[in-house]
């Protein structure tokens, strides 16, 4: 009898359902370090309705090194200093824009950026995160953080708060 109540017990608890981490919730702004970028502190827009994370670049250079694609750029930030910095591409992405009005159009035009995987702080939390460049120079959040990153946090975002997680500590 004390078997089957043992073996009862065991199934009970390797069927129970196992419970998600809750997710922590951010504001809609926050600031984010780029270790890999100088440790450079940015604000960025946590941004549900994007897929990927953007980061502001100028002046981005595709180039072949030991036979692998890599990407040099400049931060287009305030502020930011005329330092390069060179990463190996992870990927390039197809971000397609917004259709424009002309309906002779059928499909809205697209552009490909090159995808770098960056470490990213959020608090005290460390990750490394898929980001495209492109200049977002006219933007007022030079980084933009998709939904994927947002997953890679662990983040949920309160839309009407604002800088709720403490300063990158990482």
């Amino acid at each position: 009898m004390k078997k089957i109540a043992a073996i009862t017990a065991i199934v009970a608890l390797v069927s129970m359902p196992v419970l998600a981490a809750e997710p922590t919730l951010y504001g809609r702004y926050e600031y984010i370090a780029l270790p890999e970028i100088g440790g450079e502190v940015l604000k960025a827009k946590m941004d549900t309705g994007a897929l990927t994370a953007s980061l502001s670049a100028k002046d981005i250079e595709t180039f072949t090194r030991d036979g692998e694609p890599w990407v040099r750029f400049q931060l287009a930030t305030k502020g930011a200093s005329d330092k390069v910095y060179e990463h190996k591409v992870a990927r390039i992405s197809k971000i397609k824009n917004r259709a424009d009005e002309d309906d002779d159009k059928e499909e809205p035009a697209s552009a490909k950026r090159p995808v770098v995987d960056l470490e990213m702080c959020l608090g005290s939390v460390k990750r490394t995160v898929e980001v495209n460049l492109t200049d977002r120079s006219s933007f007022n959040y030079p980084l933009l953080i998709g939904a994927k990153a947002l997953r890679e946090f662990g983040a949920a975002v309160n839309p009407a708060r604002r800088y709720t997680a403490d300063k990158p500590d990482c």
